[in-house]
């Protein structure tokens, strides 16, 4: 005999939530909150992301570093969406308008996978809305 559907069953699995959100830590709250988010936009998640495909991926810029280059420059950016993180590299910049810890981003590319982890060059971008 199954007691699914019942108001018991209901009840645990509500407090079951509950307690898994007390005792989750501030870094694995922000990162549901942000994978959350990315899922409302449409985005697919970095955990998911598949080498040589064009992806639309949303998330947060969690550093910005100028690496330069012997002969071409190099802004490069690490952005987490709560499942993983992806670099972004834009060639030949020093600086991209808006692009800055903190930021949200909607991310447009082609994903290749380097040693370094999922990368997308020259991203198309969307500076979103911060909420709250």
């Amino acid at each position: 005999m199954s007691d699914e559907g019942s108001p018991g069953r209901s009840e645990s699995s509500t407090w079951s939530r509950l307690m898994g959100r007390l005792t989750k830590s501030s870094a694995e709250l922000q990162a549901d909150e942000l994978h959350d988010a990315s899922l409302r936009l449409g985005a697919t998640p970095i955990s998911a992301l598949v080498p040589r495909q064009r992806v639309t991926v949303s998330g947060e810029v969690r550093s910005v570093a100028l690496r330069p280059q012997v002969q071409v420059p190099a802004l490069v950016a690490e952005v987490f969406d709560g499942t993983g993180t992806l670099i972004l590299v834009w060639l030949g910049r020093r600086a991209v308008a808006g692009i800055v810890p903190g930021v949200m981003l909607r991310i447009h590319g082609r994903v290749t996978d380097l040693r370094a982890g999922p990368t997308i060059y020259n991203p198309a971008y969307e500076i979103l809305p911060q909420h709250g």
